[in-house]
């Protein structure tokens, strides 16, 4: 009976670690912290070895983390990527470096950061990149290779000489704490929800199809390790290899440093948990690994990681506090977000009073009661987030916290789309909040710039009746003596706020498609449908299979636009902004043409080319009468093939003889 309960314990245990782990590795969306599931592993670790009788190769105590996506090709790497073991305490690394030196004798150590990232192996034949792949399950990853050749940090040929004919170097992809927070606010600008931190962002993007999309965002990168074939005839030891690579010129940390006693390493941990917030980008521990390669090589490996490396890890900073209330924001686009409103505590150096709940499912998770005791986080995560309740102190009539069926603005009945988590409010005609939000939004500096109207006039105007929708503020010179009236509003202030006002009027039609708020138009996607259209008028006209034929427009995006021109109240408002003056369609001297030389002819970009970015290409097509299409059928001219040209594309070519040609080639085209 015991050995049965044990077993039941054991296989739950392994399934709910591999659904983290799927979430982490695969998703990039964890929904337990790493000290949880390190806790939870050693549970299961404990367990199977009392039970050796229930051994499971597959267990994820066995594994090192994901299965891998359907989405890339899957590549085995020719040097396993183990993951490392993991400690929080200070005697287990004393346990660790007893470990060792009974082993191998005396020794040293290599100190380094442990980046919050995504680990990824680069392969160079002959000093050029020719391979990047993720971790996926240790054995075999996703190659990944044309999105990591985005990243400017990553060498794609090295100019060193000296470097081995074949070679790996194992390293983390992350992202400035800084670019995060520019890229989140501009998902807020158009309309789509943001991500929780940088990890999850990184992570998500080298995950994305579409290497264009991935140049947009700007990551980094550290590498840390090197295999070759004749590594440690070049090298005896792991610190000469880091300082050889960076001579070869790839991204390496400047605070690795060499430790010669266990009491250096913790030194060295307390310093950098000290110091850790000073760094621009986010870690979560330190890296500790024996120097020497001999040594290395004498202590050897378990199933899942070496024995001459271990990883420490920074607990996040927590807290307890109490839950005041949760109260629900409604954006301009419509999305209601729950917001906790918390007992003010100290956390990281700062007050918290409010912590992000992102959506109903959260909510569920947590079990979330009134006036519950929760414990909040602010580690890797940039807004303040409860990670669990304190449930033997909750009182024992309280309510759970119950996500709202209406809008807490107007009372309209939510929608939540098909695979979103978030539900959105459908009454954009009359919720307050979104009607000054998409106001804003219209004259904010991306969108209009409209000078000398910002969001408390905007408020302060709504307010008093004056403007309701966008189409009201080119109605505003017909109402000074409401205006004059205003408390706040001078006679110099509201001069400033009509002539910005007329001067909007010039704004490039980019701008104000940009400006008019559709769900998931960003300023990117805005521009390609002005350059693709051409016209509001033939935009409107468009159906969803036309506007997918944009290049790097999805589904969801025309979706949206088809939706969003479908309703009588849009067409009004756009027409009367087309009677007030505001531009309506392309620019002559933002589509400045340079020949007609490709009129008629359709190409699409595949692949990476060396002295040209595709984005270069697909202006040079356009500005000599081309038109880009993002997928391939009959009717295409030309296929422009890079390296790593997309198998699927080359395969479709292929089948339907679609000419191939070189960039090279293509520019013998227009010249």
């Amino acid at each position: 009976m015991i050995n049965q309960q044990a077993q039941q314990q054991i296989e739950s245990l392994r399934e709910e670690l591999k659904r983290y782990n799927y979430e982490y590795y695969v998703l990039a969306q964890p929904s337990i912290s790493d000290y949880e599931f390190d806790h939870k592993i050693k549970q299961l670790q404990q367990l199977e070895e009392q039970h050796p009788e229930f051994f499971d190769p597959s267990s994820p105590t066995q594994q090192v983390g994901a299965d891998i996506t359907k989405k890339f090709n899957t590549v085995e790497h020719t040097w396993p990527m183990l993951s490392l073991s993991n400690t929080y305490n200070e005697q287990e690394l004393r346990d660790f470096d007893e470990r060792v030196r009974k082993a191998v004798g005396d020794v040293e150590y290599v100190c380094e950061l442990k980046f919050d990232g995504l680990s990824i192996s680069l392969r160079y034949e002959k000093g050029e990149l020719k391979q990047a792949v993720t971790r996926g399950d240790g054995t075999r990853g996703d190659e990944v290779t044309n999105n990591v050749k985005t990243i400017r940090s990553i060498p794609h040929r090295l100019k060193a000489k000296n470097v081995p004919e074949v070679f790996e170097i194992r390293g983390e992809i992350f992202m400035h704490r800084a670019a995060f927070l520019k890229l989140n606010q501009n998902r807020l600008e158009a309309g789509e929800p943001t991500f929780a931190n940088p990890r999850n962002f990184a992570s998500g993007t080298i995950k994305l199809q579409d290497p264009a999309e991935v140049a947009k965002r700007p990551l980094d990168s550290f590498l840390y390790f090197l295999y070759a074939d004749d590594r440690e005839k070049r090298f005896k030891t792991h610190y000469e290899s880091l300082e050889a690579l960076k001579e070869w010129g790839f991204p390496t940390s400047e605070h690795s440093r060499i430790c010669k006693s266990i009491v250096d390493v913790l030194q060295f941990i307390d310093y950098w948990d000290k110091e850790k917030d000073s760094l621009t980008y986010d870690i979560d521990g330190i890296v500790i690994k024996v120097n020497n390669y001999a040594q290395q090589e004498d202590l050897g490996f378990t199933a899942k990681s070496p024995r001459w490396a271990i990883s420490y890890k920074y607990k996040a900073e927590e807290v307890q506090t109490r839950l005041r209330s949760v109260t629900y924001q409604v954006g301009r686009t419509g999305a209601v977000t729950p917001v906790a409103n918390l007992e003010p505590v100290l956390l990281a150096g700062t007050v918290v009073k409010r912590a992000t709940l992102h959506n109903a499912n959260e909510i569920v998770r947590l079990d979330l009661h009134e006036d519950d005791t929760v414990l909040i986080e602010k580690g890797g995560e940039i807004i303040p987030k409860i990670i669990s309740v304190d449930v033997s102190q909750r009182k024992a009539d309280t309510r759970a916290v119950r996500y709202p069926s209406h809008c807490p603005e107007c009372g309209s009945l939510l929608e939540r789309e098909s695979g979103e988590a978030i539900f959105f409010c459908p009454n954009d005609l009359s919720c307050t909040p979104q009607l000054t939000g998409r106001i804003q939004h219209f004259a904010s500096k991306k969108a209009m710039d409209i000078s000398g109207l910002g969001n408390e006039t905007i408020e302060t105007l709504f307010k008093a009746g004056l403007v309701r929708q966008i189409k009201d503020l080119y109605l505003l010179h017909q109402h000074s003596e409401q205006l004059a009236r205003i408390e706040r509003f001078g006679e110099k202030t509201i001069q400033n706020m009509l002539q910005g006002i007329e001067v909007s009027k010039q704004r490039p039609f980019e701008r104000l498609l940009f400006g008019l708020g559709i769900r998931h138009v960003g300023a990117t996607v805005a521009k390609k449908l002005a350059e693709h259209f051409g016209t509001m008028e033939k935009l409107i006209a468009a159906t969803k299979e036309e506007i997918m034929a944009v290049h790097e427009i999805g589904e969801r995006i025309a979706e949206s636009l088809v939706a969003y021109f479908g309703d009588l109240e849009h067409l009004k408002q756009i027409a009367l902004l087309k009677e007030y003056g505001l531009q309506m369609e392309l620019q002559a001297s933002a589509n400045l043409t340079r020949s007609n030389k490709l009129s008629g002819k359709s190409f699409v970009i595949s692949g990476v080319f060396e002295n040209m970015s595709r984005h270069e290409l697909k202006s040079l097509i356009e500005e000599h009468g081309g038109k880009v299409l993002s997928s391939i059928s009959g009717n295409l001219d030309f296929l422009v093939a890079g390296e790593n040209v997309g198998p699927s594309k080359l395969a479709k070519a292929e089948k339907l003889n679609i000419p191939m040609i070189s960039a090279e080639e293509f520019i013998k085209m227009i010249n």
